[in-house]
């Protein structure tokens, strides 16, 4: 299916934009990748999300879309891609190959999207996965804890867990998964899934990525923003002391620091939302393709 033909001079200034847009995104991180110094924030975008920098900096222009002239030659050597009469557009065997995870990701956006937000968890998922662990448990070794052990664990046990999201919740420590107010599995994934969780915004991230190239990446590159966003939140949010790095502390081991994170919690919500209709439109679009 053919939904739109792109001029040359159309679809490379689109690429471009991308491309430069991307640039400045990722050059502090391949600066500390090329002198081989660790982030505790931003590489978690690169390793806990498989898309490694050079795939965020392709442009696609989505199913449907025949890329016309001389500069759309190199786009018949990546994979997912074939020639038709007038250019090179996504191929219809990629879609067929990949159906069943749009299927996925369409379930698990809808079924997000139906559920009103929950703004209670406070982002304590990162301090039940070091809770009553010791050493062991830190993920993050090169930075310290900002109450130390005995007080994190305080915390944890001041309030309920409320997490919905299993890959967060599956790195809880031995201790912290019976606190949680709902036992979570992977088959579980769609019946929990709730649009005020911040990782289930920022993994709006990883669907658009796995559906590359079958979606633009304009779409793509507005979930990598906002995951950005997010995941500097849960950071500030959680039992590690980041000031080192220029990160202030939200402070949800008190009344104001809980309001303080429910109001950041609820702006990036707001705009995961949009993001996932988004997402969910271009799903149903192709599950719409014959």
């Amino acid at each position: 299916m053919v939904s739109a033909v792109l001029p040359e001079q159309m679809w490379t200034a689109r690429r471009d934009r991308h491309r430069e847009s991307v640039a400045v995104l990722l050059g502090p991180h391949l600066q500390r990748k090329a002198a081989g110094t660790a982030h505790p924030v931003h590489d978690f975008l690169f390793t806990y999300y498989s898309v490694r920098p050079a795939q965020l900096r392709r442009w696609h222009p989505g199913f449907g879309a025949v890329l016309t002239g001389a500069a759309a030659r190199p786009y018949l050597t990546y994979s997912g891609y074939t020639g038709v009469d007038g250019g090179v557009t996504v191929s219809p065997d990629l879609l067929a190959r990949r159906r069943a995870t749009v299927e996925f990701v369409a379930a698990l956006l809808s079924a997000t999207a139906s559920r009103r937000p929950h703004l209670s968890c406070f982002g304590l998922h990162e301090w039940a996965m070091v809770y009553r662990g010791g050493d062991d448990a830190v993920r993050h070794a090169q930075v310290p804890l900002r109450l130390g052990h005995a007080g994190t664990d305080a915390v944890v046990e001041s309030m309920s867990l409320r997490c919905t999201h299993f890959d967060a919740f599956r790195f809880f420590t031995p201790d912290a998964v019976p606190r949680n107010e709902v036992p979570l599995a992977r088959e579980d994934q769609i019946a929990h899934e709730q649009p005020g969780c911040l990782h289930a915004g920022m993994d709006l991230y990883k669907w658009a990525a796995k559906l590359g190239p079958l979606v633009d990446s304009e779409i793509v590159l507005d979930c990598f923003r906002l995951a950005t966003e997010a995941r500097e939140l849960d950071m500030r949010a959680s039992p590690y002391d980041l000031t080192g790095y220029g990160y202030d502390p939200v402070r949800i081991e008190t009344p104001s620091g809980r309001a303080d994170y429910v109001r950041e919690q609820a702006a990036l919500a707001e705009r995961a939302a949009v993001l996932r209709a988004r997402l969910l439109d271009r799903c149903r679009t192709l599950l719409a393709t014959d």
